[in-house]
Order: structure tokens, then sequence, then C-alpha cells
């Protein structure tokens, strides 16, 4: 049988809820530089660079929507 974690206290719930808020709008600085990083010309090395780290925004990006999720469910 398996326990429900105990619930994130409110206080603790908060400051994560505000870090994570932090961190969106700092990968959405990232994701609009990438945006306009992209929509210049480049070589294929340099295109593939810019892919790179679009995917890594975008999993960012998941992994902070996912602890938000788990704050809401916990606290």
């Amino acid at each position: 049988m398996t326990s429900k974690p105990s619930s994130i206290p409110a206080e603790q719930a908060q400051e994560i809820r505000r870090l994570s808020h932090d961190l969106s709008n700092a990968l959405e600085i990232i994701v609009q530089a990438n945006y306009l990083l992209s929509a210049m010309s480049h070589d294929e090395s340099a295109k593939e660079w810019i892919k790179l780290l679009d995917n890594g925004v975008v999993q960012a990006a998941g992994i902070n929507r996912s602890l938000r999720e788990y704050i809401v469910a916990n606290s």
C-alpha cells in the first residue's frame, strides 16, 4: 500500500510557484531570442545549434509545467 506524500506547506508552495513563474519568464526570453535567431540566415551547423536550443527550451518548459502541476496537486 502506497501512502500519499504529505502536502507541501503553503509558504513553501508559494515560494516554489514564484520561482517557477520567474523560470517561465526567463525561458520566454530564450524562446523569443531563439525565434529571432531562427529567422536569420545561418549555415547548417548554426541551424543545428538553434534546433538544439529550441528542443532544450521546450523540454525545460515541460518540466516547469509539470512542477507547477505537482505543486497545485500537493499543496
